[in-house]
């Protein structure tokens, strides 16, 4: 693994390894039939402290540093990735809290966290994914409090959270400059869980529409000043983007460990087929490439821990990442042939996985934009 971890950050991984190991990755494959969402491993999870992992120490959190918590991510992803994104979920609904928060509304939010619950980070709506100044959301500001109304979707945790980050416009006329972000606790009523989605992959994790009818917080639940939610949105994205990475990359080490172990045992022409050269380049380039995305997640959050920009190198990390785990999931399909393709095997469930992250927190089209845009300046 190409994190380079001292020995407690190594104890910590290899907690988590076998924790996933024994109480996740054995229930996946039916918790993926049915749909249903694994509560009893989330609640096992909570137990753990893997849900407020990066919430700082002096609120209560682990303060765990952004390079374990990637290692740690690949390892959950690598159990099941759907898994992983009901974790890492609430994770990216503390980053605006980190980013724009006070002291109070950081509280506020690993209070409601800690004891065990999920947090939801609700930007996007049916006419507003890549397209943030679209948000319909409204928040009208009445004496000391604002007054949300407008309905979300593809929300990560939407039907089981406590508390979302919540963006709506506080200006329609003002387009992203009338975005704000807003803490919204669940207890504080007229929320509604709308649909849930019936997903093609990433199916431990819970997907739906949040509705929000005359939602009534108090003012101190701004997150920084009217106006700036899409600066912390896009901020808290980026700083997400290597994290997405991990989970990403721990599908395509699952895969070509699949493959490997497959290879090893299934014997042709009277030998196994680990013994040909074909296969032998096959996962030689698939262990390439996922080293190869670990690294570009590795040099990312080494530019975030140094304080200097990444938002380039995020997006390189996110899609390559994105990427690389539906190819090597593909390859781990081909070098199984027919048991590939069948469910009495792994490996397709890892396709359908990975392909979420093409697409979810910055479709890898969007990525690009980033990328060229850094580039041509």
């Amino acid at each position: 693994m190409g994190y380079l971890l001292d020995q407690d950050q190594k104890e910590l991984v290899a907690m988590v390894k076998d924790f996933v190991e024994k109480e996740v990755k054995p229930y996946a494959a039916e918790y993926d039939k049915t749909g249903e969402f694994p509560i009893e491993l989330y609640k096992k999870g909570f137990e753990m402290g893997l849900h407020c992992l990066d919430i700082p120490e002096e609120f209560g959190g682990g303060g765990v540093d952004y390079m374990t918590v990637a290692a740690i991510s690949e390892e959950m992803a690598k159990a099941d990735a759907g898994y992983a994104t009901g974790i890492t979920a609430s994770s990216l609904a503390l980053k605006p809290v980190l980013i724009a928060g006070n002291a109070a509304q950081k509280k506020l939010f690993a209070d409601i966290v800690i004891p065990g619950n999920f947090a939801a980070f609700c930007l996007t709506e049916p006419n507003a994914g890549s397209d943030a100044a679209s948000v319909r959301t409204t928040a009208v500001k009445e004496g000391d409090e604002y007054v949300i109304n407008g309905s979300k979707c593809f929300i990560t945790n939407g039907g089981v959270a406590d508390i979302y980050v919540v963006f709506a416009t506080v200006d329609k006329s003002k387009g992203i400059k009338g975005l704000s972000a807003f803490i919204v606790e669940k207890s504080r009523g007229g929320i509604s869980v709308g649909k849930e989605e019936d997903k093609m992959g990433i199916r431990l994790s819970n997907t739906t529409d949040v509705v929000f009818d005359n939602v009534r917080i108090p003012a101190s639940n701004l997150l920084g000043k009217e106006g700036e939610g899409f600066k912390i949105a896009m901020k808290t994205l980026d700083l997400s983007r290597p994290f997405v990475g991990a989970c990403a990359i721990g599908i395509a080490q699952r895969a070509l460990d699949e493959a490997v172990k497959y290879a090893k045992e299934r014997v042709t022409f009277g030998r196994p087929i680990a013994n040909f050269q074909a296969i032998q380049f096959m996962l030689a380039d698939m262990d390439i490439e996922i080293e190869a995305a670990r690294q570009a997640v590795v040099y990312a959050i080494n530019l975030v821990k140094a304080g200097l920009p990444y938002s380039r190198e995020a997006a390189i990390a996110k899609c390559f990442a994105g990427d690389v785990a539906v190819k090597v999931a593909l390859d781990a399909i081909q070098i199984l042939g027919g048991y590939g393709y069948s469910r009495e095997y792994p490996v397709e469930k890892l396709l359908r996985d990975a392909k979420i992250f093409q697409i979810f927190e910055g479709t890898n089209q969007v990525q690009r934009i980033v990328i060229s845009g850094s580039l041509l300046k």
